[in-house]
């Protein structure tokens, strides 16, 4: 069959660089592993001869981006890797990228759109949109609100099983915000199950009177949530039935920026 021609030659993929390639899948192995990844699991993994991988890791631990425990010869993350971490501002790299998105959140919805990322036990805001209303509920960039009772702040905590809320709220009765907030780690560990089972987080009055929320959480490439993208909106306008629909439409944005973060989104 002849190929046809329109004067455009189609996309190629840049060819990868396979020891860079080879290196990078060292550093992933070595991120996800629980415990110091040996030289002899490493071998297994990449299917190359042993001083390859040898090389490869020593060069990674040269330059302080893989490390010895105390009195092992096993590998696990170095120190040039935390440093670049915490020097990037992965705050601001969601904004850059969830903001166009965001927007349309609060256009489709005609709702005050927010972002949020978990900062201890709570979810910060540093993001917002506003939508067309006389009416709306704020959206400020920089304030905290509590996890357990607000919809950014439970679907940050999708993924979370009681053990994991324990070690972040302890075994004390949640502190209570209004007559609607849930009061234990057994019902926020049920809500956590719900969020994570339908995609999307609601609060129902749960964190301020007269005010309905609700959110998705946004997933990196390997799964984990990074933050939450979510709508509020006054009781009077946000009947319960309406949880379903705008549940839809945060999802479907949870999940278009997790796309692009992730590479996943073809480019034009």
């Amino acid at each position: 069959m002849d190929r046809k021609t329109n004067g455009s030659s189609p996309k190629q993929q840049t060819p990868s660089i396979q020891s860079l390639d080879r290196g990078l899948t060292i550093l992933e192995a070595v991120a996800k592993s629980s415990n110091p990844v040996s030289l002899s699991e490493l071998t297994e993994l990449m299917e190359i001869d042993r001083s390859s991988v040898f090389r490869l890791a020593g060069t990674l631990k040269r330059r302080g981006f893989l490390a010895y425990p105390a009195g092992r010869k096993d590998y696990i993350l170095g120190p040039s890797l935390w440093r670049l971490a915490h020097q990037y501002d992965w705050g601001n790299m969601l904004i850059k990228v969830s903001h166009e998105e965001l927007k349309l959140l609060a256009s489709e919805t005609n709702e005050t759109a927010q972002l949020a990322v978990r900062e201890g036990k709570h979810a910060l805001f540093i993001d917002s949109a506003a939508g067309n209303q006389v009416i709306s509920v704020s959206g400020r960039i920089g304030e905290l609100t509590p996890l357990h009772c607000t919809a950014h702040g439970k679907a940050l905590l999708a993924d979370f099983g009681n053990a994991d809320l324990e070690g972040v709220f302890g075994n004390e009765p949640l502190p209570p915000h209004t007559k609607r907030t849930v009061a234990s780690i057994k019902q926020l560990g049920k809500i956590c199950a719900e969020t994570r089972a339908r995609g999307y987080a609601t609060d129902d009055e749960e964190f301020m009177e007269g005010v309905r929320c609700v959110a998705a959480p946004i997933r990196a490439e390997d799964g984990q949530i990074i933050g939450a993208i979510g709508i509020s909106a006054p009781l009077t306008r946000f009947p319960a039935e309406r949880y379903r629909v705008c549940g839809e439409q945060v999802s479907k944005v949870a999940a278009q920026i997790g796309a692009i973060l992730t590479n996943q989104v073809a480019d034009e």
